[in-house]
């Protein structure tokens, strides 16, 4: 089973020292994050920091990102949920088992709700 998210990540580099220049000092990069497995803590993820496929929380996604990278971030979008069919099929099962907790109907429902359409699945 393999899934991970996948953001575009912004950051700037300043120099620590006097004298030293850096073009371009903005960068963009592609930062992926595993997804941890159904039912297992942190599996919550995209319940926890997604909205209809976009950040909820910009500001503290941001912060996340910089502590993860070391750098100040100044932008991240949330751009797929990459999943093999394994990893995707124990995903709908722990959601259809949590239905109740996402206060949704269903379990396409619950992936539209946080994922939206930036669901990719490798067959």
């Amino acid at each position: 089973m393999d899934a991970r998210y996948a953001f575009a990540v912004r950051f700037r580099l300043d120099p620590a020292i006097s004298g030293v220049a850096l073009e371009p000092r903005r960068f963009e990069t592609r930062l992926s994050r595993r997804a941890d497995p159904p039912g297992e803590d942190g599996w919550l993820f995209f319940r926890d920091n997604l909205w209809r496929g976009n950040i909820g929380d910009d500001r503290y996604f941001r912060e996340l990102a910089s502590e993860a990278l070391g750098v100040p971030v100044t932008n991240v979008e949330y751009r797929a949920f990459e999943t093999d069919e394994e990893y995707y099929d124990a995903l709908k099962a722990e959601i259809h088992e949590n239905l109740a907790e996402f206060k949704a109907d269903s379990v396409s429902e619950v992936i539209s709700k946080y994922l939206g359409s930036s669901v990719e699945v490798e067959y």
